[in-house]
């Protein structure tokens, strides 16, 4: 059976899991016809940046990626991964130390490569605003991280309006991209009355491997890296997502109850940067959200549960490369329950307070299935991770103060306990591996030790707006958050074989990883401010400056065995065995924005030009060296001609070169590019058509955050060293269409 024809089985699955509902979850305002972030409450801040999903139409035709929705928001990078997996960062802090919700859930990635984050499981067509904090995250939205917050929702359930009976309405896309023969299809449909609300949402999504720029020889790669990829074809790139949601939703004049079920299948996914690609990635979301306004102030409440299953070997490319392997099956499940219960209470005309509770208990296990008839991978199972548990209790409490019509105040403070465990492991054979009964082996010493951990982790913010005039506004704020170690960089316990230690590495860097049952939590104090000038409709032009600085006590980053007592097995491929340790980092830069209106010209329309530009600096003050996938000073200029139903963009991307390393991980360094990306959009009736360009001329380029080149396989030719950085994507012409019916 194809996976195209699996779809009506998957639809009935959701329909018998309907019947069997085991969690809730999702929570925003009840105020539907507004993004989340427009709703505010006396008192509260003012949201952050806020993506629309509707405004971000070409980037879904021009790319599967969820992350790259948020391309434009000041202080975003993003590390390379697979075609739908890239893992967004923060001021240069990324994937576990971000707060990252969809729909009110927070995710966690069950897999030793972290194929599968957070943003994996949302398509971009079913995204319907996204709102980014980049500075000081309130409490009620972070906990467990020290980054900020990203907060992805998919669209609010509709109801008929009044005087009308029924509402029945649906879109349908496909696209097309030139570059790995992309495509894709998505489907969504409402029924509704004025009480209750159904909705069905499903995509998607497929690539071959992309290729990178043809003129790379030309563009002054090094001698080196010329020739490492056999037709400019990138590796172990290619992917396919399927993503399939029902939404059920009634209401009352004051309160909201819906249940939203969600499957995601994704059946191959390649990794460049990682040894392992995905050969399957299955997940089941149930989610209940509760929203109500009462005359003593709004409840909400959501409960959520969502379970995946995992599985990594060779995928084709790789296959081919490793000749005759017998493959090496890796498998994860991960169970995630969580629920939250939140109370906004005016208390006053100045004062509004916010309290709630959050708990999240989440299992997993990794196991690796033997293969072939030698020591190295048989003749037992691998256990990676037995019987793995991480379980968060918290509690928050916020204070919002409008003093006057220029001052505003919040104070926040949260308390975490999260608890972590796991179970016996063993490695493939006792001759190999060690005797996982034997004390003095590896596995017999993790075995023999204390397991438990219990850390009580506290979260501190105060921040304050003030708006001297209606074309100035300041914000600034100070906030100390905490951030618990996750399984895999407590909990990962072989050091003493290389092939292991490869597979155990979620940073994309090519070389292997064993943890640390002593690491200690993340505490990071972080200053942010910002200054916004504007017009004072705040529609013509705008100027945003916002440095920050943070600082990073018993920051987790890799360092040699040896630092921390572990004995790990040597290389010489040119990439190393490491470890985790606590040390002491800071971070800190400014990200600058503006747009403005140019006016407009007789049959040629109005015009407009936006901004962008982040620098951030990254330091290890232990070692002294650089903090690792810290993106260089970048920026980006675009300029938008609007005629009739005509929107047409040239956008310019600058990036500088990367020079400022981690160099116990020996990263290499990335030159410095330009890039073009030209895009058209026509709206004609209920038809949207957006068409376009990326990397236009057709530069060639290294991802500063792509990680090490490692995607061996048919795509090769020999003798090439691994190690080189991932390239980016070459020219690429896109196309979509939308219809609304």
């Amino acid at each position: 059976m194809t996976t195209t024809q699996q779809f009506p089985r998957q639809l009935l699955a959701l329909s018998i899991a309907a019947l069997f509902p085991f969690s809730m979850a999702h929570a925003d305002d009840l105020d539907k016809q507004k993004p989340a972030s427009t709703v505010l409450i006396k008192g509260e801040k003012p949201a952050a940046p806020n993506v629309d999903g509707n405004s971000q139409a070409s980037v879904r035709s021009s790319g599967s990626d969820t992350a790259s929705l948020l391309r434009d928001v000041p202080g975003i990078s993003v590390y390379g991964a697979g075609g739908v997996s890239s893992l967004p960062a923060i001021h240069g802090l990324a994937d576990d130390r971000l707060r990252i919700q969809v729909d009110g859930m927070n995710l966690i990635s069950a897999c030793a490569n972290h194929m599968n984050p957070p943003l994996s499981y949302i398509d971009p067509t079913h995204v319907g605003n996204v709102q980014v904090l980049t500075g000081v995250t309130p409490v009620s939205h972070g906990g467990d991280s020290i980054g900020g917050t990203i907060l992805v929702n998919s669209p609010e359930p509709e109801f008929a309006s009044d005087g009308q009976s029924k509402l029945i309405k649906g879109q349908a896309g496909t696209f097309y991209r030139s570059n790995g023969n992309a495509r894709g299809a998505n489907l969504s449909a409402t029924y509704a009355s004025d009480s209750w609300s159904v909705n069905y949402a499903g995509s998607i999504a497929e690539a071959g491997d992309y290729h990178a720029a043809s003129d790379f020889k030309a563009a002054g790669a090094a001698a080196s890296d010329r020739g490492w990829i056999a037709g400019d074809v990138v590796g172990s790139s290619r992917y396919r997502s399927e993503n399939q949601s029902v939404g059920i939703a009634v209401r009352n004049a004051n309160q909201l109850l819906e249940l939203k079920l969600g499957m995601q299948n994704i059946p191959y996914q390649g990794f460049p940067n990682q040894r392992m690609d995905m050969t399957g990635n299955s997940s089941e979301q149930v989610n209940v959200r509760y929203q109500g306004q009462y005359q003593w102030g709004r409840l909400e409440a959501r409960l959520y549960n969502e379970h995946t299953r995992h599985r990594m070997n060779f995928g084709d490319d790789k296959q081919f490369w490793y000749g005759n392997a017998p493959g090496m099956p890796m498998d994860t499940e991960g169970k995630n329950t969580g629920a939250v219960v939140k109370a906004i209470l005016p208390i006053s005309e100045r004062d509004t307070l916010t309290a709630g509770a959050e708990m999240q208990r989440y299992r997993m296990n990794d196991w690796w299935s033997p293969s072939g008839t030698g020591m190295m991978m048989a003749p037992n199972t691998f256990v990676n991770i037995a019987d793995g548990q991480r379980d968060r209790l918290g509690v928050f409490a916020e204070w919002d103060a409008n003093w006057n019509a220029q001052w505003m105040t919040q104070l926040g403070a949260r308390f975490d306990n999260v608890k972590m465990d796991s179970g016996k492991v063993a490695g493939y054979g006792s001759m190999a591996y060690g005797n996982p009964l034997s004390p003095t082996s590896i596995p017999g010493a993790f075995n023999a030790a204390n397991r438990q951990r219990s850390d009580h982790n506290i979260d501190l913010t105060a921040t304050a707006r003030y708006t001297p005039s209606a074309m100035l506004s300041l914000d600034a704020g100070y906030a100390m958050k905490t951030r618990s170690p996750n399984l895999y960089e407590r909990y990962v316990w072989a050091s003493n074989n290389t092939m292991v230690m490869n597979m155990n590495n979620w940073y994309g860097d090519g070389n292997g990883y064993v943890g640390n049952l002593n690491l200690a939590p993340e505490i990071a104090h972080t200053l942010s401010f910002t200054a916004s000038w504007h017009d004072a409709a705040q529609k013509d032009w705008e100027l945003k400056v916002s440095p920050y600085y943070t600082k990073v006590h018993d920051y987790i980053d890799a360092t040699t065995c040896a630092a921390i007592g572990k004995i790990c097995m040597a290389r010489k491929d040119g990439f190393l065995n490491l470890s985790l340790s606590n040390q002491n980092a800071r971070l800190y830069g400014v990200d600058i924005s503006g747009k403005t209106a140019l006016g407009s010209i007789a049959s040629f329309g109005s015009f407009s030009a936006s901004g962008m530009l982040n620098y951030v600096n990254g330091k290890n003050e232990t070692t002294g060296s650089g903090l690792y996938n810290i993106m260089p000073l970048n920026a980006k200029l675009a300029l938008v001609q609007e005629l009739g139903n005509w929107s047409n963009t040239v956008e310019t991307q600058m990036v500088a070169a990367k020079t400022h390393l981690s160099a116990v991980r020996q990263e290499r360094a990335t030159a410095g590019y330009t890039l073009l990306n030209l895009r058209s959009s026509y709206i004609w009736k209920q038809v949207r058509v957006d068409f376009g360009i990326e990397n236009a001329l057709n530069r060639y380029y290294q991802l500063p955050l792509g990680g090490a080149y490692i995607g061996q396989g048919a795509t090769m030719g020999t003798g090439v060293p691994a190690g080189t950085t991932v390239p980016g994507m070459g020219r690429s012409v896109y196309a979509g269409v939308t219809l609304k019916f």
